[in-house]
């Protein structure tokens, strides 16, 4: 794919964009969301840092009109979001969340939050302009259901990626039902349970970003992005491809990879907690690898800490998400949110109250306080069944009328390839496979090929392979057959 060149439009983008951010007035530089028009780039900038820009009311108030006024326009274009400051997003502002629902008189200001921080995340989604995600910084909760779902994620050295809810009495949310149970294995129910953060190498390899782009790239790919007179997918891939970074094996990463990302997968199937907890314990105990054995035991502790009502809601709602839409899934976080809100759990509020007012370092006194106290049946009649539009006591995630047939685009098209789709070429069900053999260099130069020499194809088939595949040899045609493990 070749380069686009860097014509005058370009110099006269960035110097259009040093104007505009030296001539603002001190107002609009306060203002919680910024934007910039510049070329054929909409910009929206996350602009409360010392929240690391933590999502409120008024920031979705402000945001919402002008991301469907973009999507609207007639002329192609791309809508990029980032943040000023240390992170992208942190989430949402669930201290304001919970004072509301703490008084009946407020409670419908707490559950109108979710339902208007849902909606924008699946207007995101569906909107019918490129959309270009840097999570430059920490990305956590809600402002991982800003990005997630766009066709161009990109990730740097300062991201720090998380769905850290479970610590706070509280389940993951804004489409974490949809987009954790299909990336790679087991990986998005183990990050939803434990709550835990990976890096921005981490988040690419495992798909949550489809570029690792440095940090100090960013500003000239947004000039690059606005030169554009015809911004197509391809082209947008091919320029944010140039500026991303070759892959170091040297670079220090807590990618799950390696015998623990077998033990992982391995733990993580489970449809309960407590099965869950009993294979971790398993392998704590008799595992023939001390790492393994650390990281079950490591992982044992950490679930300890979490809300035993939470790790039962996130599992459940996991467990349910993988067979639905994206719409289908925010609305069954919205389900659950009233349900939170309006008492099914006092954790929400001892969580928020331990973690984010006190910043206590000590587990919050959860109720019930161990997973064997918690009713299985409640969790399904509280928080699976007893709220929903059709009772009428939650609102109904609505996009506007002229996105209403709009669907999400393939959030992994231009990612690093999938287990899935590595397995699929492997064993010869992969549409580009034309063949039920393959060697490692066939396999290697496969998604190559389908990949346009992306940086990572190689390292993630590589990694896949060793656990995933055995060698067969074929003596007659001196070729070494992989053959995947089910």
């Amino acid at each position: 794919m070749s380069r686009p060149s860097r014509p005058a439009a370009q110099r006269t983008a960035a110097v259009a964009r040093h104007m505009m951010s030296t001539s603002s007035a001190p107002a609009q530089d306060e203002a919680p969301v910024l934007f910039e028009s510049i070329g054929c780039l909409r910009k929206y900038i996350l602009n409360r840092p010392k929240k690391l820009n933590a999502l409120d009311d008024a920031m979705l108030g402000i945001l919402r009109p002008k991301i469907e006024d973009w999507s609207r326009g007639s002329l192609p274009g791309i809508i990029a979001g980032t943040g000023v400051g240390r992170g992208f997003c942190a989430g949402g502002d669930v201290e304001s969340v919970v004072r509301y629902a703490s008084n009946p008189e407020t409670l419908s200001r707490a559950i109108e939050f979710f339902h208007r921080e849902f909606e924008m995340d699946y207007i995101l989604a569906v909107m019918p302009k490129a959309y270009v995600a840097v999570m430059d910084g920490v990305t956590m909760g809600g402002g991982v259901g800003l990005c997630i779902n766009a066709p161009f994620r990109i990730a740097t050295e300062k991201t720090m990626f998380a769905m850290p809810e479970t610590k706070i009495g509280y389940s993951p949310d804004v489409g974490a039902s949809y987009f954790l149970p299909r990336v790679d294995g087991h990986v998005g129910t183990y990050l939803a349970l434990t709550g835990n953060a990976i890096d921005g190498r981490a988040a690419f390899f495992h798909g949550f970003a489809t570029h690792y782009v440095p940090s100090r790239r960013i500003p000239a790919l947004f000039d690059q992005l606005a030169s554009l007179d015809n911004p197509t997918y391809e082209v947008i891939d091919g320029i944010i491809e140039d500026a991303s970074a070759e892959w170091d094996s040297e670079e220090a990463t807590n990618a799950l990879i390696g015998e623990t990302r077998v033990a992982l997968d391995k733990a993580f199937n489970h449809t309960s907690i407590e099965k869950i907890l009993e294979e971790l314990g398993s392998m704590a105990e008799s595992s023939q690898s001390e790492e393994v054995k650390a990281w079950a035991k490591e992982t044992i502790e950490i679930l300890g800490l979490r809300s035993p009502t939470s790790l039962k809601v996130a599992l459940t709602a996991i467990s349910s998400g993988r067979v639905m839409s994206l719409r289908e899934c925010l609305q069954m976080e919205l389900n659950i949110a009233t349900a939170f809100c309006s008492g099914a759990s006092p954790d929400f509020k001892t969580g928020v109250t331990a973690v984010l007012v006190e910043k206590t370092k000590s587990r919050p006194a959860w109720s019930p306080a161990s997973i064997e106290e918690v009713d299985d049946s409640y969790i399904l009649e509280q928080f699976f069944t007893k709220y929903s539009p059709e009772k009428g006591n939650v609102p109904a995630i609505t996009p506007p009328e002229f996105l209403a047939g709009s669907k999400p685009v393939n959030p992994m098209r231009f990612a690093l390839p999938t287990e899935e789709e590595i397995g699929q070429m492997v064993s010869g069900s992969h549409p580009q496979s034309g063949s039920t053999e393959i060697t490692l260099e066939e396999l290697l130069a496969k998604f190559e090929n389908l990949k346009h020499g992306k940086h990572g194809v190689r390292e993630k088939i590589l990694e896949v392979v060793q656990r995933r595949c055995t060698a067969e040899q074929d003596k007659h045609l001196n070729k070494t057959w992989l053959k995947w493990i089910h």
